[in-house]
């Protein structure tokens, strides 16, 4: 509850002061009759006499407390929210080929690219989210949907792919991607796609791809992944054994600046987790929408509450001083 006219309420300090006034001066002004001996009074007429001034003290007392209130205007008050927000399209393109298990992330880039990818699906609640595998060819994991928990199961069941379809096929990655956003209403509709290599697979290069998603309003956001030089790469030697070896980084950041460039996005570099998860952030960052709250409030008045007892108390004491009291009483 809250006063409209709370200004007024400071009136209810004059209170105690016309109660001290009245025991100090005001029954000075009463009308008196004197007695020579006060045995000659029966003790009810006494008792009346001092009930009836009670009455008074506190009625008056009361309705002014009641009128105060009232001016002040107590009122119940009831606040809606509406909140707007555009949705987002997201697609996480994420490379799934064997190169993906060099050890410059840890435990290995694929897994490090799935931590960072369920951490930012976790903070982009409202927004639609999808997620597109390749390797030599592109698959859909996870169409565009606002089930975050769907969403992190799927990324969890990404996995290297197998021998026989192994390559980098970034253009028909771009391409599944376009596909899958072409015909979508939102506001902004954005690819985020990390890759450790360079295209060698599809019938699509990519900087043809980049074209034809700026023709659709789609921005994409890419991502090199891996350390500059050499990284630890897991290989079975002749023995059956796995062993670690220092294999060359081939990330073809031209292409992948390119992309960037023609869509209206930006071009990262990630040499390992903690640099991963702050381009990632950026983007996040990069990638919001300005959320509009309108605020309603309803106010509910309740100063008839007081306003109507206090008439109804101002009658039956008019009513008193015209001598009913000694009948009621």
């Amino acid at each position: 509850m809250e006063f409209g006219q709370p200004y007024y309420l400071l009136l209810l300090l004059l209170l105690p002061i016309l109660v001290l006034w009245y025991f100090m001066q005001g029954q000075n002004q009463e009308a008196t009759i004197r007695y020579s001996n006060l045995d000659l009074i029966p003790e009810s007429v006494i008792r009346s006499g001092r009930l009836k001034n009670l009455v008074f003290i506190l009625g008056r007392i009361a309705i002014m407390l009641l009128i105060i209130l009232a001016l002040a205007r107590p009122r119940l008050t009831d606040t809606v929210r509406e909140t707007k927000t555009e949705i987002i399209d997201i697609l996480l393109v994420i490379d799934q080929s064997s190169s993906m298990l060099a050890q410059d992330f840890k435990p290995n880039r694929l897994e490090a690219a799935k931590e960072v990818a369920k951490i930012f699906i976790k903070d982009r609640e409202g927004d639609r989210l999808g997620l597109i595998v390749f390797a030599g060819e592109s698959y859909i994991q996870c169409p565009l949907t606002r089930d975050i928990d769907v969403l992190l199961e799927f990324t969890d069941e990404i996995e290297i792919i197998d021998r026989e379809h192994d390559g980098t096929a970034i253009g028909m990655a771009i391409a599944n991607s376009i596909n899958r956003l072409r015909e979508s209403e939102a506001k902004s509709k954005t690819i985020i796609l990390l890759s450790d290599g360079s295209n060698n697979q599809g019938e699509l290069d990519p900087i043809t791809a980049a074209d034809l998603a700026a023709k659709f309003d789609i921005k994409i956001y890419t991502v090199a992944a891996g350390t500059h030089g050499l990284a630890p790469y897991p290989v079975t030697d002749a023995w059956g054994r796995q062993v670690i070896q220092k294999v060359q980084v081939d990330v073809d950041e031209e292409s992948l600046k390119e992309i960037a460039k023609i869509t209206g996005g930006q071009f990262f570099r990630a040499t390992d987790n903690k640099s991963l998860q702050k381009v990632y952030q950026e983007i996040d960052t990069l990638e919001r929408t300005e959320i509009e709250v309108t605020e309603y409030q309803n106010y509910t008045e309740l100063y008839s509450w007081l306003t109507i007892p206090a008439a109804f108390a101002s009658i039956f004491f008019i009513f008193l001083t015209r001598g009913i009291f000694h009948k009621l009483f």
